[in-house]
């Protein structure tokens, strides 16, 4: 067997050999510690952007809810996560992909703990109306600017990942 394949196997074993002997998976994510971490989103592809919130949800099964404090932080493109799709063509974005699949996985991720933090910059610019045209956004979830927001919140220790 190659190396690669034995490094893969090696993690999912432990796992294994760690739940077989009672380890529950919140005493494993324990070991992780409290984390706190931003995802940066900036980009419009309906998939990616899927893939981003599953890649967060992953995170939030192995470490916890309870030992996390997460971001989401959108602008530009990213924007379009939040928008809704027959609210498009009364902005300045071509595409909203908050169908009511990505919806149900973005209150999903709220209810967790999850902020969304959208850029002020980016609803002026792009002419967004966060009442009418965003989903679940309110003048809370506003920062003055998405990559302001990103540079402060890794300044206050925050993990910067961008999936």
């Amino acid at each position: 067997m190659s190396t690669l394949k034995k490094s893969k196997l090696w993690p999912r074993a432990l796992l294994g050999a760690a739940l077989a002997l009672g380890l529950s998976q919140a005493t494993l994510a324990e070991g992780y510690g409290k984390q706190k971490v931003v995802y940066h989103v900036n980009y419009d592809n309906p998939k990616a952007q899927g893939g981003a919130l599953r890649n967060i949800q992953n995170h939030i099964n192995a470490v916890g809810a309870e030992n996390l404090e997460l971001r989401v932080v959108l602008h530009g493109k990213g924007l379009t996560l939040l928008l809704e799709p027959d609210q498009a063509q009364y902005t300045k974005l071509e595409v909203g992909n908050a169908t009511d699949k990505m919806a149900a996985m973005i209150s999903g991720l709220k209810d967790q703990g999850v902020a969304f933090n959208v850029c002020a910059n980016t609803v002026r610019g792009k002419k967004i109306d966060i009442d009418a045209n965003l989903f679940d956004v309110s003048e809370a979830d506003i920062v003055p600017s998405g990559v302001a927001e990103l540079a402060h919140l890794q300044a206050q220790g925050f993990t910067y990942i961008k999936p």
